[in-house]
């Protein structure tokens, strides 16, 4: 028991000294250390990390281009082949509506993502992106993923950074870290075949953060993987982040979330389940602030655990909410029910203990709009 208790010990001051961990510590402490013990030590890495002490949140819309995509995941009940009924491609009288109606809410960013449509390449994406910028200067542009940009460079037969160097000219602000799952290729052969493979996500990132454009990355947990492919899946984020200029944010936040089965070819075929326990979340949030020193900002996915939960996160290692959400139509789609207002939100996090602070995607500070408008969502 000596033993074990000095490995742990010895393991908190590690992490406590923005060390890296190698996976097998990270899985010894994610295994054996309490829980309480496991939130302390992730919860004063907080601290060292955001000493401002607040929790941040975001108002923005996620506004999808496409539900045409033929990458076919089998956790995903959003997408629809080629030529089917409900297909469809979003114009910009739509995306105007949605805008504006973004803007009147207090939001000021779109996430823009979609599927792998096959008769879409570059030239749409940058035309669309042109034309809301043109419109709209103040909207900002949290577009697409890796597995798109991937998507996109095939077709067009060009270079992740040529494709980036063109989103980004024609608009994209920054890069979701859509489409991670678990970046382990066994895993991505079972959940979602016909993405790009681990390493070219990780490139596709590493090409974005060498043109100084700011990401995040994911991790959807609980469907496949293994305890073991879950912390290679955390090295390969941090080593990526590792390499980035000094300059750029690279990735700017972390964000883990739980696989969602509600009627999804994966657990209807496979009958994979999600059996995440609250207390599970809990310690892949603490554990993914001390296994990722080097990003700044770890986010609670509300969306997928509910409010108690992500409340709880903030005492585990997270600093921020994520956003509202005025749209959401994929995840929500296999499951998850729930939902926050402005108001809501704020509440949540003073419930919490903290204090709310509404920033934007570049994690800056923003004023909550005076004349801001209750959106009709309900928590």
């Amino acid at each position: 028991m000596m033993n074990y208790m000095n490995d742990l010990n010895g393991l908190y001051e590690k992490a406590l000294n923005l060390e890296f961990l190698t996976a097998e510590e990270g899985l010894f402490l994610f295994k054996e250390a309490p829980l309480t013990n496991l939130m302390h030590v992730a919860d004063e890495l907080r601290k060292k990390q955001v000493p401002h002490g607040k929790v941040s949140w975001q108002i923005d819309r996620n506004v999808n281009t496409t539900n045409v995509c033929i990458a076919n995941c089998k956790f995903c009940n959003f997408y629809r082949i080629p030529g089917h009924a409900e297909a469809y491609i979003t114009t910009m009288d739509t995306y105007r509506e949605k805008i504006q109606e973004t803007l009147k809410w207090g939001g000021d960013q779109l996430l823009l993502q979609g599927g792998h449509h096959p008769d879409l390449g570059l030239k749409y994406y940058t035309d669309t992106f042109s034309a809301i910028k043109a419109e709209f200067p103040e909207i900002r542009l949290h577009t697409l993923g890796p597995p798109e940009v991937a998507h996109i460079a095939k077709l067009e037969k060009m270079t992740h950074h040529d494709v980036l160097s063109a989103l980004k000219a024609a608009g994209m602000d920054s890069l979701p870290g859509a489409g991670a799952e678990i970046l382990v290729d066994r895993v991505r052969r079972l959940v979602s075949n016909g993405k790009c493979g681990a390493q070219e996500w990780l490139d596709v990132m590493a090409a974005a953060h060498q043109l100084n454009i700011t990401s995040s990355a994911t991790m959807m947990f609980g469907h496949v993987e293994t305890l073991e492919e879950r912390f290679e899946h955390l090295i390969k984020i941090r080593e990526v982040q590792s390499r980035k200029p000094e300059t750029a944010n690279g990735f700017l936040a972390f964000i883990p979330w739980t696989f969602q089965d509600v009627d999804t070819l994966l657990t209807k075929i496979r009958g994979v389940q999600n059996l995440t326990t609250g207390e599970e979340y809990i310690r892949m949030i603490a554990i993914s602030r001390i296994m990722l020193p080097n990003i700044k900002n770890i986010q609670a996915s509300w969306l997928t655990v509910g409010k108690k939960v992500a409340q709880i996160c903030l005492h585990a290692g997270a600093n921020d909410f994520g956003s509202i959400m005025l749209e959401e139509n994929v995840v929500s789609a296999a499951g998850a029910p729930h939902r926050f207002t402005y108001k809501s939100m704020q509440d949540a996090i003073r419930e919490a203990g903290f204090e709310p602070q509404l920033r934007n995607q570049e994690y800056k500070w923003r004023e909550l709009p005076s004349d801001i408008e209750e959106q009709v969502i309900n928590y």
